[in-house]
């Protein structure tokens, strides 16, 4: 006799199998019964979103902001909690977290993040976040004159118990601005762009560095091209190098170029969106300008015991000065290794276009 336990097939497979959970959601709706389903954050001001104990797990989250004020999606910094630990694990900027840089909203689709009409204003998380006794949310605001107007939902489920084989979900935003490199002066395109050599990873810009047994589930990056050059001015050719658990150069996890680890290929200079890679921002002619690549693990979660080093380099052999940020999502047991410190609302503005 064949039977079906319910745990193979794809992600629709399973919503056939009954489970006993309390589903429940807190909002911004108008406690009043009427229609300012908003709440205001004013500058210097933190707003608590959810603050729940027990076991769960956030589904789902949607959010749309307003601001007066310039590029407010890197103003607003989102924080989470879990389990009432002392520091975050996750502490981004609002926009970056919902998957593209630069504070601005674009279309896109992706499986896990999402930002949907009118022009990329509805920012959607799918990334489960399971906790074991208590999930805190905040938002705070580093805005310098304007309040934010924030409408949100966070869809979770409430348990008994949770399974103990769960990591937490964890989100980290960094940026070099800009990258350490050479000055192409004197230099035709070929040699800046493939010579040199980089025999040890050093150099090369961080995504994630991670302690802790857990998986690493993607990123995305976000680029100004500042090098100024004749001729092409392909930003790319920088390596992805993945050290897992202290590995020696060259690491097991070491991949072609720039646009390969984002699964693109030939210098692109189109925008592509797919459920776990993209172009969400191509740059301007001769790729000049703001550039946005996105890749998610998965269904090729990248796994760590103890540690996790996961960086690209900036143009071959780390040769290009490009503006670099990026943001990482991953899961892994606490504690969890301390993140830098957040840079300051005015170090993480997006350069002029």
């Amino acid at each position: 006799m064949y039977e079906s336990d319910g745990t193979i097939g794809g992600p629709l497979r399973n919503l056939a199998q009954l489970r006993r959970v309390r589903s429940r959601r807190a909002s911004s709706y108008d406690r009043s019964g009427g229609n300012e389903d908003f709440i205001w954050i004013a500058p210097g001001e933190t707003a608590t979103l959810l603050d729940t104990e027990g076991a769960g797990c956030i589904t789902h989250i949607w959010m749309t902001s307003a601001c007066k004020e310039a590029a407010h999606l890197r103003k607003l910094v989102l924080r989470m909690w879990w389990d009432g630990e002392e520091n975050p694990s996750v502490e981004v900027p609002l926009g970056d977290f919902f998957g593209l840089g630069h504070a601005v909203t674009r279309n896109f689709a992706s499986l896990p993040l999402a930002m949907a009409p009118q022009n990329g204003k509805g920012l959607v998380c799918y990334f489960p976040m399971p906790f074991a006794s208590r999930a805190r949310v905040e938002v705070s605001s580093e805005c310098s004159e304007a309040p934010a107007r924030l409408y949100y939902y966070i869809d979770y489920e409430q348990y008994d118990q949770l399974a103990e084989n769960m990591g937490r979900f964890h989100v980290q935003w960094r940026r070099q601005n800009p990258c350490d490199g050479i000055s192409p002066a004197g230099m035709n395109f070929e040699d800046y762009q493939f010579n040199g050599l980089n025999e040890d990873g050093h150099g090369n810009y961080v995504i994630l560095d991670a302690e802790g047994w857990g998986h690493y589930v993607g990123c995305h990056l976000d680029i100004h091209n500042l090098t100024e050059t004749r001729g092409r001015n392909w930003y790319g050719e920088g390596d992805d190098m993945i050290f897992v658990d202290g590995e020696a150069y060259p690491p097991a996890i070491h991949g072609t170029g720039t646009e390969d680890y984002f699964n693109t290929a030939w210098c692109p200079q189109e925008e592509y969106t797919s459920p776990y890679f993209g172009v969400t921002m191509a740059g301007g002619p001769n790729w000049a300008g703001k550039i946005s690549l996105y890749r998610y693990h998965i269904e090729d979660p990248i796994h760590f015991e103890r540690s996790i080093r996961v960086t690209i380099e900036h143009g071959h052999a780390n040769r290009r000065r490009d503006d670099y940020a990026s943001t990482a999502y991953w899961y892994q047991t606490e504690p969890h290794k301390a993140f830098p410190p957040l840079l300051p609302a005015p170090d993480r503005l997006p350069r002029p276009d």
